[in-house]
């Protein structure tokens, strides 16, 4: 069944050298943002403390950071953990002391905003932050270089550098846009990143396997043209892929509460990022390498038409 019954004739590509343009330009403000303002990195980067509070009634948020705030704390994240009975506080490194120090206070601070239990406390050192933070630029760069291995097998090598040009694109701008929000970057954002990648290379894939089989179709068309056709076939597939995503994606950050919002926030940047990068970046390199049926075609081996003979 065909979501859309007519297909559309629209000149992606007449449009790809604005489109190159402004990917650069939000590139050089992403990039500009990172090395100015950096990422506000959460404790699973940086280090510091984690304390799980349950109460036995629904609490407010606004009292309890003011009770931390009067406490002495002075950095710190409050917010909901999975209900409104539950509470989880963040402490940045170096805040509150020994751990049996930091039970009693934060017990004593929190008398006052009613009946509660302190269910756990984690710590989480300065060392154990950076290895996270090594190992999580390790994990984008191997993933990106395997998608070009995977790509290059799969298609041909100016496909694999489309792509992978395509997805260090979303992953900058992604990561730009928390640089510059200055929003909490922490494991489950790294998660989303990583997630981000495994999408956008879905639809890039999709549409690079159509043009290849177009390429192969549309002999007498030139490269433009066949990418063109290509997207606009694949055209109502990505559209209804993305607008569902990001239904759900949309639903999780406006009701999934503060401890997932990061991870949603990053994913529903990267596909709509990602949208684009199929489109415009993925397949725009391809066509800037000089892309060709001649590299899709596989050419035929001499001695084929005797061996056909009866």
């Amino acid at each position: 069944m065909r979501i859309f019954k007519k297909s559309t004739h629209i000149d992606f590509m007449r449009q790809r050298k604005l489109a190159m343009f402004l990917s650069l330009v939000l590139i050089v403000i992403s990039v500009g943002s990172l090395v100015k303002q950096q990422l506000k990195f959460g404790i699973d980067f940086t280090g510091g403390t984690q304390i799980e509070v349950g109460y036995s009634e629904a609490v407010a948020l606004p009292p309890v950071r003011a009770a931390l705030a009067a406490a002495g704390f002075d950095d710190f994240v409050a917010q909901h953990f999975g209900t409104s009975k539950d509470v989880l506080i963040r402490l940045a490194a170096g805040e509150g002391g020994e751990k049996e120090d930091l039970n009693v206070r934060i017990l004593d601070a929190l008398q006052a905003t009613g009946e509660l239990e302190l269910r756990r406390v984690d710590f989480v050192g300065p060392q154990v932050g950076e290895e996270l933070t090594e190992q999580g630029g390790l994990a984008v760069l191997y993933a990106l270089f395997f998608i070009l291995a995977y790509v290059t097998l799969r298609f041909e090598f100016r496909f694999a550098v489309g792509s992978v040009a395509a997805l260090a694109h979303d992953v900058i701008l992604v990561v730009g846009a928390f640089s510059l929000m200055q929003y909490d970057f922490d494991l489950t954002v790294l998660a989303a990143i990583l997630a981000v990648i495994g999408y956008s290379l879905n639809d890039t894939i999709v549409v690079f396997d159509r043009i290849r089989e177009n390429f192969r179709k549309m002999r007498r068309a030139t490269a433009i043209e066949v990418v063109n056709t290509s997207i606009n076939q694949m055209l109502g597939r990505t559209i209804v892929t993305s607008m569902t995503t990001l239904l759900v994606l949309i639903a999780l950050f406006v009701f999934g509460g503060e401890v997932i919002r990061g991870f949603a926030l990053a994913l529903i940047i990267g596909v709509v990022v990602g949208t684009y990068s199929s489109i415009y970046v993925a397949s725009a390199a391809a066509l800037a390498l000089g892309v060709s049926k001649q590299d899709l075609i596989q050419p035929k081996k001499e001695g084929a038409q005797v061996d056909d003979m009866p």
